[in-house]
């Protein structure tokens, strides 16, 4: 069963006094009435509604918000304030965008304001970073809040002091994966690709081009070029597969720099069916055009550390 659902069960269950259980029992009954032609969460919906139960009077942690969620109302402090864009609209007006970090002490989310009265408020710098920020009436599109002309945005007195400033990264299933998710999956290794070598400059630790004999950087001009590598592979976790791509000098358990081809066919060949957890980010090929997972952390997996975390579940 996927997060959101189990996250839905639980939001419900504080809400109306009942156990997981008690509610997971109704939720079944009600799909069963209508021969499974609604989801879990649809069901699961439907039930807080017969419960009494109305997200948009109530106010929600950023760690309760979920996909396709409406009338959503949150505080929190902004972390972050992206610069105002402009567009034009279809009917040939012009419009406003502006994105901001929102925290509490539960995570972090994008916020995005499309109102031009919201976005006044940010140009006269009546809110800004650092604010305490009053949200109702957003609308949950995928991971992000969005705020239209029928949601409020406003200063708020609340005190909030510790907020989740870092990259919040939620456990997701492969088939879930959508561009852009910070996200942590589980899942085998079934293929794996020639790690490939690139050069990067050793202070900024981008792309460096070739210069004649050496390579010059952007930013540094003439440097001594520094060697990393990465390798492509694919997961599955039974869900779908996914390609994932691991960067540096060394990547799952790989020195390569130290590593001669025999070594690493070898070590190659030994990650073949291995179960890992990974964390990373979802990114968009677009030379393939097609989603690809780039991972920044991966360890194996402990046998007593899933077991715990399956009980919890």
């Amino acid at each position: 069963m996927n997060g959101n659902y189990e996250k839905l069960l639980s939001i419900i269950s504080k809400s109306s006094g009942l156990s997981k259980g008690e509610i997971e029992l109704k939720v079944n009954t009600k799909r069963e009435k209508i021969s499974g032609m609604i989801s879990h969460e649809g069901a699961a919906q439907i039930i807080a509604a017969e419960l009494g139960i109305a997200f948009e009077n109530e106010k929600l942690k950023i760690s309760d918000l979920l996909p396709g969620m409406r009338k959503v109302n949150i505080v929190g402090k902004i972390l972050s304030v992206s610069p105002i864009r402009t567009f034009t609209t279809k009917n040939g007006q012009e419009g406003k965008v502006v994105n901001l970090v929102v925290a509490d002490e539960t995570g972090n989310i994008k916020v995005v304001l499309w109102d031009l009265h919201h976005i006044e408020l940010i140009e006269k710098n009546q809110i800004a970073n650092q604010s305490i920020v009053e949200i109702s009436n957003g609308t949950m599109r995928e991971e992000e809040l969005h705020l239209g002309s029928f949601s409020e945005f406003k200063p708020s007195n609340d005190l909030i002091n510790d907020v989740k400033t870092e990259r919040v990264v939620k456990e997701k299933k492969i088939s879930e994966l959508k561009t852009g998710d910070n996200a942590a999956i589980r899942g085998f290794i079934v293929q794996t690709f020639e790690p490939r070598s690139f050069n990067v400059c050793p202070q900024c630790k981008k792309k460096v081009n070739p210069d004649g004999e050496g390579f010059v950087c952007l930013e540094h001009g003439k440097i001594l070029e520094e060697k990393r590598f990465l390798m492509n592979f694919v997961l599955d976790d039974g869900s779908e597969t996914t390609r994932a791509v691991a960067f540096h000098e060394t990547l799952l358990g790989l020195g390569f720099k130290e590593m001669g081809q025999e070594a690493i066919g070898k070590h190659r060949e030994n990650l073949l069916g291995k179960e890992m957890s990974f964390s990373g980010v979802v990114r968009l090929n677009k030379f393939f055009n097609n989603q690809e997972f780039i991972v920044s952390n991966a360890k194996e997996v402990n046998p007593d550390e899933l077991i715990i975390s399956l009980e919890k579940n």
